[in-house]
């Protein structure tokens, strides 16, 4: 007689908390198991379990898999994490014990079974031995969006997800740089995590979630969460993308017409605030009202959150609604869509847009020079320290120091327009916004991409200001003495936006009026070829000897930092260059003093013939 095969390990994910949100698949591989496993933080209460119970079959062998602790301190020789190693050993015995005997296991993991789940040991101990298969679920990322009503991210913006109780020093670092945050498993340390993203200045755009998707499920603004015990562990700190949480919408307040029927509501449920009300006879808020300014057109019969945290249907008393009925059940799907009565929509008239004037704010475009703080101008430090948001490319904000509720809205270096749009919607809003750049935003920077899209995207009526910095051309000259001391070009060798062939014919008449050129953007990974064109093209008019300075992150510190070197023209190769470096190419009257390594253009020019002529006219046959 053969023997019996091994069973099958499935890790089962059960989402969020809501029986209704476990997947097809899921259920039924629960509705058939004859052996079912889960964690739980103590006898009788696992949370993955609440989870399936509707679906768990009748007479399944139940295996509960308690953890012998669920703080950061055990009574274990190897503290503990020598206590979590031993019951995970144990457990997996226990599991192995059925598979062995060919019964297949369904192992209940919250939220999804490859994200930060104890499923994840399991599979670690038995991949080897039996054949294990994982079965998405809907992760609690997922449902803590859908509670707080915002969208996690968008186009470009990164996502970070990561455990709350990673280092401080980490979670700081991350919490700075990541376009948005999902920290997971907060527990006790409220008070701690609300002063790492304070520090990063994205405390004002958190929101602290728990239980979601629940019956006891709670959104509460960071800012304004208890900390202590009373936090559930399994909660999760939400700041949203700045372009996902930030679209733009009309400048109305939506509120809730009088129409429904008398006892539609029970009592304390939602309706207009009474500071709402009088809104559009006053003509502004009364004192106190807080204005949600909806980013969407909102239809139909709703309640926007006036006086209350939650936008997505708070009660006048500040409390929030989600789609309560008449007799105080809750809505399932409902969020504050309107009161229910008997189970039913009450319809009647939409929102009424009460106008609401803007105070316009202002756009600074500011340069932070090539470096850090030293670079920085007094000017351009004073309108840092007074804006309320800073957007800009992230490795140009992450050199910003982070202010107590100062917004900072990180992107990539390619979405110069949209990061432009973003900018003036943000002050047409009534932000003071800078948006940041490297060196002089005035060259090649965003100077001009916000002055484009203010032209052409109707945003004309947005005040923008820009506030100079020291370009890498004046910084690397600075370096190496003073080779732009006479009539010199300035030219980006970058053809993202502009053909090559432009930039080639810009570069010999330059090279034939006998300018010093600074050269921006001389190659990259992707453009190796062009640095042997630019140095053929430029030697149909200067010597071979001509001083090219190579500078390389001017004002940088460290191995990979600032590194200025000056080398003869006929020696320039691609390897001589990458993105963080400007190159200076003399004129046939700039003067290499090689002893000492100094580079300079003298001011006047004595009227002789230029030495590069005899060298354009031997070369003539060869011009590009």
């Amino acid at each position: 007689m053969s023997p019996r095969p091994a069973g099958t390990l499935f890790g089962v994910g059960v989402g969020p908390g809501d029986p209704e949100l476990v997947t097809v698949k899921a259920a039924r591989l629960i509705g058939a198991a004859s052996v079912v496993a889960y964690h739980a933080g103590r006898p009788g209460r696992s949370l993955a379990r609440a989870s399936a119970a509707p679906y768990l079959p009748d007479g399944v062998v139940e295996e509960e898999l308690v953890y012998p602790v669920t703080r950061g301190h055990a009574d274990h020789p190897g503290g503990y994490r020598g206590a979590l190693d031993e019951f995970y050993e144990r457990a997996a015995a226990r599991l192995a014990t059925h598979l062995a005997a060919g019964r297949d296991v369904v192992l209940l993991a919250e939220g999804d079974p490859t994200l930060y789940s104890s499923y994840q040991h399991m599979h670690r101990r038995l991949a080897a031995r039996f054949r294990c298969v994982v079965v998405p679920g809907v992760m609690s990322v997922s449902a803590v969006a859908a509670a707080a009503g915002v969208p996690l991210a968008t186009g470009e913006e990164a996502l970070l997800v990561a455990p709350a109780t990673m280092p401080v020093d980490r979670l700081r670092d991350l919490a700075g740089r990541a376009d948005a945050l999902a920290l997971m498993k907060v527990g006790r340390d409220v008070a701690g995590l609300r002063e790492v993203l304070a520090a990063a200045g994205r405390l004002d755009e958190a929101v602290l979630v728990s239980r979601a998707s629940r019956p006891d499920e709670t959104v509460t603004a960071l800012r304004d969460a208890p900390a202590g015990p009373d936090v559930p562990y399994m909660s999760m700190v939400l700041v949203p993308g700045a372009a996902a949480a930030q679209s733009p919408g009309p400048a109305a307040l939506a509120v809730a017409a009088p129409a429904a029927p008398a006892g539609a509501a029970p009592a304390g449920a939602a309706g207009a605030d009474p500071n709402v009300a009088g809104l559009s006879a006053a003509g502004a808020p009364a004192n106190g009202a807080r204005v949600h300014d909806p980013g969407v057109g909102e239809t139909g019969v709703h309640d926007m959150g006036v006086g209350g945290a939650h936008p997505n249907g708070a009660r006048a008393d500040g409390t929030r609604a989600n789609g309560a009925r008449a007799d105080g059940t809750r809505a399932n799907g409902a969020h504050a869509n309107g009161a229910h009565a008997n189970g039913q929509r009450v319809d009647g008239p939409g929102p009424a847009g009460v106008g609401v004037d803007r105070v316009l704010g202002s756009v600074t475009v500011v340069g932070l020079g090539p470096a850090g703080p030293d670079w920085l101008t007094p000017e351009a430090a004073a309108a840092l320290a007074g804006a309320e948001h800073v957007v800009g490319y992230q490795a140009y904000v992450s050199r910003v120091p982070p202010r107590a509720g100062q917004h900072r809205h990180l992107s990539d270096n390619r979405v110069e327009a949209e990061r432009a749009a973003f900018a003036l919607e943000l002050a047409r809003r009534g932000g003071r916004v800078a948006v940041v750049s490297s060196g002089d935003p005035g060259v090649f920077a965003m100077a001009a991409a916000v002055l484009e899209v203010r032209a052409d995207g109707g945003y004309g009526d947005v005040p923008v200001h820009v506030l100079p910095g020291v370009t890498a051309a004046n910084a690397v000259a600075a370096r190496a003495g003073a080779p732009l001391g006479h009539d010199y070009c300035v030219v980006s060798l970058s053809d993202q936006l502009k053909p090559w062939p432009l930039v080639l014919r810009r570069l010999r008449a330059a090279a034939e009026a006998d300018l010093a050129l600074a050269l921006y953007n001389p190659g990259s990974r992707a453009r190796r070829r062009h640095v042997d064109e630019v140095r053929a093209c430029l030697l149909g008019w200067r010597s071979p000897d001509t001083p090219v300075v190579v500078g390389r992150a001017v004002g940088e510190p460290g191995p990979d930092g600032e590194r200025v070197d000056v080398i003869r023209l006929a020696d320039l190769t691609a390897e001589h260059v990458d993105m963080r470096t400007l190159l200076i190419v003399g004129s046939s009257r700039t003067r290499w003093d090689r002893a000492t390594g100094v580079v300079f253009t003298p001011r006047h020019h004595d009227g002789a013939p230029s030495p590069a002529t005899a060298t354009a006219d031997a070369a003539a046959d060869t011009r590009p």
